[in-house]
């Protein structure tokens, strides 16, 4: 498991959980550290509700290894799952490495929400083992698996991530590699419109969250779950689904990007749409956007 932030720490503890042994890798040691303590903290919340047992969670956490080194972590991998940033200026280089330090049967997997398996397989010289495997956040909690097949994707490495997921009591669905996929194809155009919403002054941000928590049944409203996916993430994926499809309705609104631009990126920044400093669990408007 390449990453060990929400999605890399996630996604080890749902493998580690059901059996398999884990190799989670960064370069930075107290990432790892923050991750095993995440990860430690989840299972706890699990044990109390009696979904496992306390031998259960010591056998998962006996089951992640961490590693700083890319070469000795992924030695004896046969499947290695990328969940680095979303932005593909960091993720060629890092197919490129793992090309060159995995054994020839490895299959390469990808947590991108929405950039080409195809282009990160072009970079490899195993673009058949190459496939995108995009997990939701939280991990542990969410069922679906979206997996993408690259254009030279084998059969028989998607047979075998379905069938993996399937073990790691998922839902996969087999998606075409078009940008953004299905859920942010979907997501992000939503999201981006109620950010514009907001720009435009048809209502404020409890506001335009409320209409759609009430009037749409969404258990979360589009401006605070842009704020739990990340702004940054936000635009990165806007930015890649303007960038392939070349139609303006995916161009990402200003404000957005004056957001992201002025450093806020959401709940990892401590402010967004809401403020998530006050350490209450009650939401929050941010200054900016409060009604004057």
């Amino acid at each position: 498991m390449i990453g060990s932030g929400t999605m890399g720490n996630g996604i080890a503890h749902v493998f580690a959980q059901h059996g398999y042994k884990v190799a989670l890798i960064d370069i930075s040691k107290e990432a790892l550290e923050r991750a095993i303590a995440t990860i430690s903290k989840n299972l706890d919340r699990i044990v109390a509700k009696g979904i496992i047992t306390a031998t259960d969670k010591e056998n998962t956490l006996k089951n992640i290894v961490c590693h700083t080194e890319l070469a000795k972590g992924v030695k004896e991998a046969e499947l290695v799952i990328e969940a680095a940033t979303e932005n593909i200026e960091i993720k060629l280089p890092l197919f490129r490495e793992l090309d060159n330090c995995c054994a020839p049967g490895t299959i390469l997997a990808s947590n991108t929400s929405s950039i080409s398996i195809t282009k990160i397989a072009s970079v490899t010289k195993r673009p058949d083992k190459v496939i995108g495997m995009h997990f939701m956040n939280p991990v542990p909690v969410m069922k679906l698996v979206e997996v993408i097949r690259g254009y030279s994707t084998s059969d028989e490495v998607t047979r075998l991530i379905v069938e993996t997921s399937k073990k790691l009591n998922k839902v996969p669905v087999e998606v075409n590699d078009y940008p953004g996929f299905v859920a942010n194809k979907i997501l992000m155009p939503m999201i981006n419109e109620a950010i514009y919403t907001l720009y435009e002054g048809v209502a404020g941000v409890e506001e335009i969250d409320t209409v759609m928590k009430l009037g749409v049944a969404h258990p979360m409203g589009p401006l605070q779950l842009a704020d739990f996916i990340g702004l940054d993430v936000c635009l990165s994926i806007l930015n890649v689904l303007y960038e392939g499809f070349g139609n303006p309705k995916y161009a990402p609104c200003p404000l957005l990007v004056n957001i992201v631009t002025a450093g806020h990126t959401g709940v990892k920044s401590g402010k967004g749409f809401y403020a998530y400093n006050s350490g209450g669990k009650d939401l929050i408007v941010a200054d900016r956007f409060k009604k004057k």
